[in-house]
């Protein structure tokens, strides 16, 4: 463990839970079942412009729902698991079958259940309203609270540190990110 800049510059995967991350946490259920949830749209943005540049984004969450499904799919994210209650067999089986060194992988959790996959990682990272053991387990804190950028922040340091973030002026929509595949 060195440098986070040096460190965070091989970076092979991002690993993000959602709720509390990609999300302000809050979740209002629907009638049949599903959720609704609030999301950031430059978070979706630094997330499907880091797919687009080749990066490898996982999601781990207990979280659930057609609409979460649908919105990751949206970004072109297509390693997730929802609905997991054993976030570090995922993680440690993600990690394996993508031939991955866990000392370059980044996972952003924000409570109890995601202290064992923080402890996994080499570059563990939380946004800035984390449960305050999630904060004393992370390298990196963000300045911004789930929901509200953090995803976007340490995706953004992570292409900077790589030479690839604004490397061209072409947006990112669900309909390149489709036809990008």
């Amino acid at each position: 463990m060195g440098n986070f800049k040096e460190d965070i510059a091989r970076t092979e995967a991002l690993v993000f839970d959602v709720d509390g991350v990609m999300t302000d946490g809050g979740i209002v259920p629907t009638p049949d079942g599903d959720f609704i949830r609030r999301y950031n749209a430059k978070d979706g943005y630094a997330l499907g412009y880091a797919i687009r540049m080749g990066y490898k984004i996982c999601i781990i969450t207990g979280g659930r729902g057609r609409t979460l499904e649908n919105r990751l799919r949206m970004l072109g994210i297509d390693r997730f698991y929802t609905d997991c209650m054993d976030k570090i067999t995922v993680l440690r089986n993600y990690i394996r079958e993508e031939g991955l060194d866990p000392q370059n992988v980044i996972y952003m959790g924000d409570d109890i259940p995601d202290l064992e996959c923080m402890r996994e990682v080499g570059i563990p990272v939380c946004p800035a309203d984390a449960a305050s053991e999630v904060i004393e387990a992370a390298r990196y804190v963000s300045e911004f609270d789930g929901g509200a950028g953090a995803v976007r922040d340490i995706v953004e340091q992570v292409l900077r540190a790589r030479g690839d973030w604004a490397r061209n002026s072409d947006g990112v929509t669900p309909s390149s990110l489709a036809a990008s595949r």
